[in-house]
């Protein structure tokens, strides 16, 4: 079973309009949709936004319905450059940008007893870069930081580059890439560019999140088609 997340409804409608839903399996105050796409059973949600629901989807996804593998898309906004509105972004590592206990000693983004980085999955990223040299698509990868907090202002964009040396934030994949580390199943996180991360970034995230959303989804299930190849 491969499970697909995303954090928002929008997100998540271009896929299920690419697959064959099965059954729709309401459970945890959420929708989990089981679907085929070829030979590959899927289970599909979206978390709603924030770490706290995007831990709680990925835990369900694995302890409940047997998810082997979590492909997680969306959007993000752009911390690196060179990332334009609509660009392609997969995260080497996952972090949680607003994890805060400096006073105690500890570096930022570490919680005891676990750590501050979180690895994708290689062989995941290796399809990616895969499917991207097939549909002649720019595809970066880089760190992608995570907070419970919309970033639009350009003193924390730069400190959180700064600090974690990361490439796009949003505000789910270090929560999932904590829950896919402690449960030891394989995490691949695509992110689409929405916004600048800076001012006048709200604006930004509400013209461009349907059109990113359709990029990341359309890209994804290029993704499944490889895996079905594979």
């Amino acid at each position: 079973m491969i499970a697909i997340m995303c954090a928002m409804r929008e997100e998540l409608e271009p896929i299920l309009k690419e697959i064959e839903v099965k059954e729709v399996i309401e459970y945890a105050r959420n929708k989990y949709y089981l679907a085929k796409f070829n030979n590959l059973d899927l289970v599909l949600a979206y978390s709603k936004i924030g770490k706290v629901n995007a831990a709680t989807t990925a835990s369900v996804l694995i302890e409940k319905f047997g998810a082997k593998k979590i492909l997680f898309s969306g959007v993000a906004g752009a911390i690196d450059a060179d990332l334009k509105i609509g660009d392609l972004i997969i995260a080497t590592k996952t972090t949680q940008h607003d994890v805060d206990l400096t006073v105690f000693g500890y570096e930022p983004g570490f919680i005891p007893e676990s750590k501050v980085f979180f690895e994708c999955d290689e062989n995941l990223n290796q399809i990616a870069k895969k499917v991207s040299k097939k549909l002649n698509i720019k595809l970066k990868e880089g760190i992608i930081a995570s907070g419970d907090q919309f970033i639009h202002s350009k003193e924390k964009k730069e400190w959180i580059a700064k600090t974690f040396n990361a490439s796009a934030i949003e505000m789910e994949g270090g929560a999932v890439g904590c829950v896919t580390w402690t449960l030891g199943v394989p995490f691949f996180m695509l992110r689409s560019i929405s916004d600048t991360a800076q001012e006048g970034a709200g604006v930004d995230f509400d013209e461009f999140l349907e059109e990113s959303s359709r990029v990341s989804a359309k890209f994804l299930i290029a993704m499944l088609d490889e895996m079905v190849g594979g």
